[in-house]
């Protein structure tokens, strides 16, 4: 599958098993084409909570056979096909695929969050499903592994979150919790100015700590991993924190300078991760 999306992380990339690559690929491809109806294009947000609905009735549908791949709806077919039989093959719980479900519906109805557990209640659903999926895929979704790709997976989000402050402001959306906002004398102006100031750079010097702890805490899963997925996803990680690091370095302004991983940056993300 071309990936014609620009990613900060890898996806099914030559450090993952050959074996996997089909399946990550499938993950990859229903998360992908679901994220789209909820944020690209100009649907109307019934438009989009129907293509929704449509992802979740294919769900109902395998959930129904456990164990096989049964037919999709034709328009569907090239992601629940696959989708099915990768689930089917490799035993993946589908309560990860409601969940991601669940939020890029969240996208299409709620625009702000109150405070940061709000938030954190978000990322259980938008992100954390990938690492535990991926878990199952390695036969290795234990406890503690499972909590911490949770982290990881969260720190990530946030971010996404932090990098695209610009992005999801167009798009009417604001990931900034309120609370941190009111606390440092940040307004929904100040957002739409692209006002850089003291009280804007306070408030993402707060947002960027917690992600960057959020990656840290998570990071021994990387290390406890064995082979190729536990360089694959301490590359993760240090991709996470190389983004947190240019936000610190370009001042907080992600207005007009949003960080991205270039060539350049993949030299260091591998120099640290070993």
């Amino acid at each position: 599958m071309a990936v014609d999306h620009y990613e900060n992380f890898p996806v099914a990339s030559l450090l993952l098993p050959r074996r996997l690559r089909g399946p990550v690929t499938d993950i990859y491809r229903y998360a992908r084409a679901a994220d789209d109806i909820a944020d690209e294009g100009d649907a109307s947000d019934a438009q989009r909570l129907a293509g929704l609905a449509a992802f979740r009735a294919e769900l109902h549908r395998i959930g129904a056979e456990p164990g096989s791949a049964p037919d999709a709806a034709p328009e569907l077919a090239h992601i629940f096909a696959p989708l099915a039989r990768t689930i089917a093959r490799h035993q993946l719980p589908i309560t990860p695929f409601y969940d991601l479900l669940s939020a890029f519906e969240q996208d299409v109805t709620v625009k702000r969050y109150d405070d940061y557990a709000a938030l954190l209640d978000y990322c259980t659903r938008s992100a954390n499903p990938v690492g535990r999926l991926m878990l199952h895929l390695y036969d290795a979704a234990t406890p503690d592994n499972l909590a911490e790709s949770d982290a990881i997976c969260t720190g990530l989000q946030l971010v996404n979150f932090w990098q695209d402050v610009r992005v999801d402001w167009r798009k009417q959306r604001i990931y900034l919790p309120r609370a941190d906002m009111q606390r440092h004398g940040v307004t929904e102006d100040d957002l739409a100015a692209c006002r850089l100031t003291p009280q804007w750079r306070a408030l993402m010097a707060c947002q960027v700590e917690r992600a960057r702890a959020l990656l840290h805490s998570g990071a021994p899963l990387a290390r406890r991993l064995p082979g190729r997925i536990g360089l694959e996803l301490r590359m993760v990680v240090q991709g996470g924190l190389r983004i947190l690091e240019r936000i610190e370095h370009n001042g907080y302004d992600v207005f007009l300078n949003r960080p991205e991983l270039r060539a350049r940056d993949w030299p260091i993300i591998l120099w640290r991760a070993i």
